[in-house]
C-alpha cells in the first residue's frame, strides 16, 4: 500500500448548516506514505461545493513539512463559520499522521 488514510475531527460551531446534519466535523485525507503529499481530501461540510473546495485547496501539500502552510491555505481561502473546525480538523489529521510515522 503506497497510501494512508487519516481523519479528524472537531466540533462545529452552532447555527450553520453542516451542524444540522451533526455536531462535528470530520476531515479525512488520503496521503502518500513516502512523501507525506496529500492526495485526497475530503469533509463533512455541508455542500459539495464546500467539500470540493476544500479538497481543492488541501491537495498538494507534504504534511512532512509540516501544517502551517495549509492552515494559511485554509485561513487565506475559506471564510465561512466552519473556519475554525476546519482548522482544528486539519491539526487532529496532522496529530494522526504524526502517531503513524
Amino acid at each position: 500500500m503506497k497510501t494512508i488514510f487519516v481523519a479528524g475531527h472537531s466540533k462545529l460551531p452552532t447555527g450553520i448548516a453542516a451542524n444540522h446534519i451533526s455536531e462535528s466535523l470530520t476531515l479525512t485525507l488520503e496521503i502518500d506514505k513516502k512523501y507525506g503529499v496529500i492526495l485526497d481530501a475530503s469533509c463533512t461540510l455541508a455542500t459539495e461545493h464546500g467539500r470540493g473546495f476544500i479538497k481543492s485547496l488541501l491537495k498538494g501539500y507534504s504534511l512532512k513539512d509540516g501544517i502551517e502552510e495549509p492552515i494559511a491555505i485554509l485561513k487565506e481561502g475559506y471564510l465561512g463559520k466552519a473556519g475554525n473546525a476546519l482548522e482544528a480538523a486539519l491539526k487532529d489529521s496532522y496529530k494522526q499522521y504524526q502517531l503513524n510515522q
